[in-house]
C-alpha cells in the first residue's frame, strides 16, 4: 500500500509530504483547491505522461516520490530487474519500493525506482501492481465497446487468454492475406518462377563447387608451365645431388673434413656445427624435389580439360553478372528462392495452412467465448446487486455477448453491457438508455466490484461520485469504506456523507503564496476539524449549528 507521498512544486503544489494507512481515507476541499492534482501527482509518480505544464511558475523542476509498501508479486518483479526492494525504515512493515518522477521546465523527465534510473515502462509496470486508479470521468469510458469489452476481461482474469486469441486471429488474417496475394501475383510469381528455374537449371549443370574457382585456377597455372617446371626442377635436382659436381657430395666432403680437424682443434666445431644443419637441409630439398619430379609431367589432355572448365565458368558468372568464386553460393540461394516461389505458388498449401490456422484460432476463441460466457453471469448478477443499493430498484444488469460473423480479434463475440433502469423495463445497450446519474452509479458498481476482485492493495476513486447524492452517497460512502477493510482506499470526494464514512481525513485548501500566485495546501484533520469540514460540505460557505450537528450525527454514525 501506498505510504508516502512527496512532492515539490508540482502544479500549484509547492512542499507536501503525506503520510498514509490503510483503511479507507477521504479528500475533500473547496472545487479548484487541488484535490484531484495529489491523484495526478501520484500518476506522474506510476509513469503517467508528463509535459512542462506540470512545473510549477516560476520553477525549475518538479518532483514526486511516492513510497509503497510491497507484496510478493512486486518482490519478485524488482528482483527480476535487479531493483531489489529496501526494508522499511520503521521496522514494523514489510519490504517497500520508491518511485520518483522528476519533470524539468523543458518537459524532460526521468524515473527512478529504489534510487536507479529507470524507464516509463518499468514504472507503469510496476505501478499497476501497485495501484489502481478509478477517474472521475470513468463512466464516460463506459460508453465505449473497446472499454466495456477491456474492463470485462481484466474483471474476469481473461486477459491472457484473449491476448492468445488476438495473436490466433493475426495469424490467420495473415494466412488469408497470403491466398490473396498469391492469386493476384501468381502470372507474376509464374514468370519469376520460369525465370529462376532455367537459370538453375544452367547452373546445375554446371554445377559448381565451393572453392573450385581458386582451385581450377592453381591447376591450370601448374599445367601451363609443366615444361619450365620439370626443367627447372631437374636442373636443380642435377646440382644438388646428381651431376658430377653436386653440392651435396661436396659439402659432405668438406664436412667430413671439419671433423677430421676438429679432433685435432675443437675451435672448428663452431664451423661445424653450421656446416652439418646445411648438409641435412640439401638432403632434405634434393628428396622433396625427387618426389615431386616424380609427380610432375606434360598432360596437354588435362590442361585443355581444366582450360574447358575455367571457360566454363567465366561464361557462366559473366551470363550471371557475377563474381566466378560466387557461383557456388548463388547457385543455392536460387535453390532456396525457387523453392519460395513454388511454396508461394502453392494455392492449395496456402489455404490449408489458412484453415489450419482458421481452426486454431476458432478453438482459442471458443474457450474464450466458453469463460466470458460464465464471468458474463457472475458480473451481471454482482452489478445487478449493486444497483439496487445504489437506489435503482428493480434494476438490473447483463453482460451481452454479441456474436461476430467471422469473430474478430478479440473474440467471436462484442461485449456489450445492458441495463434496465427500473422493473418491467427490457434491457438496453449501456450507453442508449442510462442517463447521467444512473452510468455514474453504475460506473462505481462495476468499480467497487472489479476492484474487490483485482489484487491491486491500492485503489484511488478520484471524485466517481460525481452525478450522485442523498441516500444513494451514504451507500456510496458505505461501499467504500467496506472495501477499505481488505485494501487501501484513497477517495477524492465533494461527498459529506461519503467524507463522514473515511478512516482517515485530509482536507486540500487553496491560498495565496503573498507573490500575487496560489499554492495548494493539504491538512489531516482531527475529530473537530473534520466536523468543521463536513458541516462546510453540507451548508457550503456559512456553517451553522445545525450544519454542525448534523455533521457530528454522520460522523457518530
Amino acid at each position: 500500500m501506498l505510504r508516502h507521498l512527496s512532492i515539490r512544486d508540482f502544479v500549484i503544489v509547492a512542499a507536501l509530504d503525506l503520510e498514509f494507512d490503510g483503511g479507507f481515507t477521504v479528500f475533500s476541499g473547496e472545487t479548484g483547491a487541488g484535490k484531484s492534482i495529489l491523484i495526478d501527482a501520484l500518476a506522474l509518480a506510476l509513469g503517467a505522461r508528463a509535459d512542462a505544464n506540470v512545473v510549477r511558475t516560476g520553477e525549475s523542476r518538479a518532483d514526486i516520490t511516492a513510497e509503497f509498501e510491497t507484496h510478493a508479486q512486486v518482490d519478485a518483479w524488482l528482483d527480476a530487474q535487479a531493483l531489489g526492494a529496501a526494508e522499511a525504515d520503521d521496522g514494523q512493515h514489510g519490504s517497500t519500493v520508491m518511485l520518483r518522477r522528476v519533470v524539468d521546465a523543458n518537459g524532460r523527465s526521468r524515473a527512478f525506482i529504489n534510487g536507479t534510473a529507470a524507464t516509463l515502462a518499468q514504472l507503469r509496470e510496476v505501478g499497476e501492481m501497485l495501484v489502481d486508479i478509478h477517474g472521475q470521468h470513468a463512466h464516460q469510458l463506459l460508453m465505449r465497446p473497446d472499454a466495456q469489452r477491456e474492463l470485462f476481461d481484466t474483471h474476469a482474469g481473461l486477459s491472457d487468454i484473449s491476448a492468445t486469441v488476438t495473436r490466433a486471429w493475426r495469424t490467420w488474417r495473415e494466412k488469408v492475406q497470403a491466398v490473396e496475394h498469391a492469386q493476384t501475383r501468381d502470372r507474376e510469381l509464374q514468370l519469376e518462377r520460369e525465370r529462376l528455374a532455367w537459370q538453375l537449371a544452367e547452373l546445375d549443370k554446371l554445377a559448381p563447387q565451393p572453392g573450385e574457382w581458386e582451385e581450377i585456377n592453381t591447376e591450370h597455372k601448374r599445367l601451363s608451365h609443366s615444361a619450365n617446371l620439370i626443367d627447372g626442377v631437374q636442373g636443380a635436382l642435377g646440382a644438388l645431388s646428381e651431376s658430377d659436381e653436386a653440392m651435396i657430395a661436396h659439402l659432405g666432403s668438406i664436412v667430413s673434413k671439419m671433423r677430421d680437424l676438429a679432433e685435432i682443434d675443437p675451435a672448428l666445431n663452431d664451423v661445424l656445427a653450421a656446416l652439418e644443419p646445411a648438409e641435412i637441409q640439401l638432403q632434405e630439398a634434393a628428396y622433396s624435389l625427387s618426389h615431386y619430379a616424380q609427380r610432375l609431367e606434360l598432360d596437354p589432355d588435362r590442361l585443355a580439360q581444366v582450360d574447358k572448365r575455367l571457360d566454363a565458368l567465366h561464361s557462366a558468372a559473366r551470363k550471371f553478372r557475377l563474381q566466378p568464386e560466387t557461383l557456388p553460393e548463388e547457385h543455392t540461394a536460387r535453390r532456396t528462392q525457387l523453392a519460395a516461389l513454388d511454396a508461394a505458388a502453392d494455392l492449395d498449401g496456402l489455404r490449408a495452412a489458412q484453415a489450419q490456422a482458421k481452426e486454431a484460432f476458432l478453438a482459442e476463441a471458443k474457450k474464450l467465448s466458453k469463460a466470458r460466457a460464465k464471468a458474463g453471469k457472475a458480473l451481471g448478477g454482482a452489478v445487478t446487486t449493486g444497483m439496487q443499493e445504489l437506489s435503482m430498484k428493480g434494476g438490473s444488469f447483463e453482460v451481452a455477448l454479441v456474436p461476430l460473423p467471422e469473430g474478430g480479434a478479440h473474440g467471436l463475440e462484442q461485449i456489450e453491457f445492458r441495463v434496465a433502469g427500473h422493473a418491467g423495463v427490457p434491457l438496453r445497450p449501456l450507453a442508449k438508455v442510462a442517463s447521467g446519474g444512473e452510468l455514474a452509479r453504475i460506473s462505481l458498481a462495476l468499480a467497487v466490484i472489479a476492484s474487490a476482485a483485482s489484487p491491486t492493495p491500492t485503489l484511488i476513486f478520484d471524485e466517481v461520485d460525481t452525478g450522485i447524492g442523498g441516500g444513494v452517497a451514504e451507500v456510496v460512502g458505505r461501499l467504500l469504506h467496506q472495501l477499505g477493510h481488505a485494501r487501501q482506499v484513497l477517495c477524492v470526494t465533494h461527498l459529506p456523507q461519503v467524507a463522514a464514512r473515511g478512516d482517515h481525513h485530509f482536507q486540500v485548501a487553496k491560498t495565496g503564496n503573498g507573490k500575487g500566485g496560489t499554492i495548494s495546501s493539504v491538512t489531516s484533520l482531527d475529530k473537530a476539524s473534520r466536523i468543521e469540514e463536513v458541516a462546510r460540505m453540507l451548508g457550503g460557505l456559512e456553517i451553522t449549528a445545525t450544519t454542525r450537528k448534523h455533521a457530528k450525527e454522520m460522523l457518530a454514525a
